[in-house]
């Protein structure tokens, strides 16, 4: 059976003008010891945000793409 890894990505593909691919990475999240770890948001206003709007707690989501030494300054949890 294969194992669940909780990785998720959205990302956009297409071509554009002169036939040119288009592929790129607009949101990676990781499910980690219970925590949503933000490893890459290239969203406008931040999932974290919208996260919290759906009663996800603080403590629960983890800034990923900050480095550690940053995380215990956010409102956000350390790892």
């Amino acid at each position: 059976m294969p194992r669940r890894r909780h990785r998720y990505q959205l990302v956009y593909v297409g071509w554009k003008q002169n036939d040119i691919r288009d592929y790129g990475c607009l949101l990676h999240l990781d499910i980690k010891n219970g925590k949503i770890w933000i490893q890459y948001d290239g969203t406008e206003d931040g999932i974290a945000y919208e996260l919290l709007k759906l009663g996800v707690p603080h403590e629960d989501i983890v800034l990923g793409f900050q480095p550690a030494r940053v995380r215990s300054d956010t409102e956000f949890a350390v790892g």
